[in-house]
C-alpha cells in the first residue's frame, strides 16, 4: 500500500514532465505560413497555354486549388475585386497582371467606342497595356451610384414674433450608369440606402425614376433625361469625371444643369436617344414657349461614387442634424 510520502515524491515529477512537454510542444508547433517564405512563385498561365509546364507549388493553398480553377475564379471577378485579390500573395499578384483579365474589363467599360477604336487607343496612348489603360483612361463606373448631396436654408414660421427659425433642407441627385449608354436619374430627399433598391429599369412611375442617355468623351460626360407630362421638360447635364486616386473615377463635377421645354414631335421619338434630340442646343434654347430654358446655378455639388456594397454604411445616410454639410473632396 502506497504511503503519503510516495505521493509527495511522484507529484512534483509529473508536474516537471508536463512542463517539459509543454515547452517542447511550443518549439515544434506547426506554422504552415512559414512554408511561404523563400518560395519562387510564378503566375498562372491560361489553361491550354503553351507556357504551361508541370509544376508543384509548395504553398498550402495552391496544393488544394489547381491553377486552372484559380484562373477561372479570377476570370469571373470584377476589376476592383482583382485589385484586392492581388494583395493576398505574390503569385496572385503576378497572375492578376495577366492582360486577359484587363482586356475583358476594358472592352466592357468602353463598349460604346467599339473594339477597333479601343485597340487603336490602346496602342497609341497606353503602350499596349490593358491594365494601364484601365487605370489611366477615364471611365464611368457601373458598380454603384453617383450621389450629389445638396443643402439649403429655408425660413420657418415665426413663433410669438420673437424668433424666426430656419430649417436646413437636404436633397440628393442620384445617377446610375450602364455600359450601353443609358443611365437612371432620381432627385429625392430619400437616403441612399433606400434609393439604391429602386434604381433600376423596373422601377414604377411613382418612384420618380427617369431614364436617359449619356456619352463619354475623354473626361467629359454629356447626359440628358426627359421628364414626361403635360409640359415635357428635358434635363441636360454636363459633368467632368475625375478620381481621388489613379483609376478610382469616384467623383464627377457638375459643370452645368439646364432644363428646357420640348415639343410633342420631339417627345414622341425620345425613347431612341433623347441626347441626340437635344444635341447642339444652346443653354437658353427651348422648343416649348410654356417651359422657359433655365440654367441652374444652385445645387451643383459634385457627385460622389458609392459602391453597392457600401450603400448601407455610407455617411450619406446620416441625417442633417449629424452632418449639416458634406465635403466630397
Amino acid at each position: 500500500m502506497a504511503s503519503a510520502s510516495d505521493f509527495a515524491m511522484t507529484i512534483p515529477a509529473e508536474l516537471e514532465s508536463s512542463l517539459r512537454l509543454k515547452t517542447v510542444h511550443h518549439f515544434v508547433t506547426q506554422r504552415p505560413w512559414l512554408d511561404l517564405y523563400g518560395i519562387n512563385v510564378r503566375p498562372v498561365a491560361p489553361f491550354g497555354s503553351v507556357s504551361r509546364k508541370p509544376y508543384v507549388d509548395t504553398a498550402l493553398i495552391h496544393r488544394c486549388l489547381p491553377d486552372e480553377l484559380l484562373f477561372e475564379v479570377f476570370a469571373r471577378m470584377s476589376p476592383y475585386d482583382l485589385g484586392k485579390a492581388s494583395c493576398v500573395c505574390r503569385k496572385w499578384k503576378y497572375t492578376i497582371r495577366n492582360p486577359v483579365f484587363w482586356r475583358n474589363a476594358c472592352l466592357k467599360a468602353w463598349q460604346l467606342s467599339g473594339v477597333v477604336e479601343n485597340y487603336k487607343i490602346l496602342q497609341s496612348r497606353y503602350e499596349g497595356s490593358w491594365r494601364k489603360m484601365w487605370l489611366l483612361r477615364p471611365r464611368i463606373r457601373i458598380d454603384g451610384l453617383y450621389v450629389s448631396r445638396n443643402t439649403y436654408i429655408r425660413a420657418g414660421v415665426a413663433e410669438w414674433k420673437i424668433t424666426n427659425p430656419v430649417h436646413i433642407v437636404c436633397y440628393y441627385r442620384y445617377m446610375r450608369f450602364f455600359p450601353s449608354g443609358r443611365f437612371i436619374y432620381k432627385n429625392s430627399s430619400q437616403k441612399i440606402k433606400d434609393v439604391a433598391k429602386i434604381m433600376n429599369f423596373r422601377a414604377a412611375k411613382a418612384d420618380c425614376v427617369f431614364t436617359g442617355h449619356y456619352t463619354l468623351s475623354e473626361e467629359k460626360v454629356e447626359a440628358a433625361v426627359l421628364y414626361p407630362g403635360l409640359r415635357p421638360t428635358v434635363l441636360r447635364i454636363r459633368l467632368r469625371l475625375r478620381g481621388t486616386t489613379a483609376g478610382a473615377n469616384n467623383r464627377m463635377d457638375l459643370l452645368s444643369l439646364v432644363t428646357s421645354g420640348m415639343n410633342d414631335n420631339e417627345v414622341n421619338g425620345h425613347d431612341e436617344d433623347i441626347l441626340g434630340v437635344v444635341e447642339g442646343w444652346q443653354d437658353d434654347e427651348t422648343h416649348n414657349p410654356d417651359v422657359p430654358a433655365v440654367s441652374h446655378k444652385r445645387g451643383l455639388t459634385p457627385f460622389v461614387f458609392v459602391p453597392f456594397e457600401e450603400v448601407e454604411t455610407s455617411v450619406l445616410n446620416l441625417p442633417v442634424e449629424k452632418m449639416d454639410y458634406y465635403v466630397p473632396g
